[in-house]
């Protein structure tokens, strides 16, 4: 399904205890497969309730580059206004930074 080039990366955070998704999870996932030569994001998946949250999210990651960390965290702030807004930007924040490890090696 995913070409030799990429790799899987999950970032993970916690969110509020009364959130439905720390109730399920435990914490907040966003698991995201990017294409090594371009850093651009291939597919995104996160831990949600709704099934409409992780398309949405999809929508938010796929295409772009996941190097662009201060974009992608503005286009959250100005779009997701989900409770785990902040989870979210946490958790692809931690992804970023285990995509450079990889990327680094």
């Amino acid at each position: 399904m995913y070409q030799q080039g990429t790799v899987y990366v999950v970032g993970d955070s916690k969110t509020s205890s009364n959130n439905p998704i720390m109730q399920q999870y435990n914490a907040f996932f966003v698991g995201l497969v990017i294409d090594r030569k371009t850093d651009k994001i291939i597919d995104a998946e996160c831990s949600s309730t709704i099934d409409l949250t992780t398309r949405f999210v999809h929508s938010l990651f796929v295409g772009k580059s996941i190097l662009e960390v201060d974009r992608l965290t503005e286009e959250i702030e100005q779009r997701y206004f989900g409770s785990s807004q902040k989870a979210l930007m946490v958790a692809f924040k931690n992804a970023h930074i285990k995509y450079l490890q990889i990327k680094n090696k």
